[in-house]
């Protein structure tokens, strides 16, 4: 189980690992090292800092062909 960090809501936490869920599931490449489930990942990548939402001024990164 992973633990929501105090400054994320319970409803970005989860909407953020669900979109990064996603982008792992397409083939990017993770930003921890381990071996677990994408969702397992995902949720470990938002609570450790490695990502977060965008603010919506400046545009992040592509990561999978499916977000072009």
């Amino acid at each position: 189980m992973v633990i929501r960090p105090v400054h994320l809501n319970s409803y970005e936490f989860v909407v953020v690992s669900a979109l990064r869920a996603q982008q792992l599931l397409a083939g990017s490449v993770p930003r921890m090292a381990g071996q677990h489930r994408p969702a397992t990942m995902a949720q470990m990548e938002v609570a450790g800092g490695h990502v977060m939402r965008a603010n919506g001024k400046t545009l992040a990164p592509l990561q999978c062909r499916w977000q072009l």
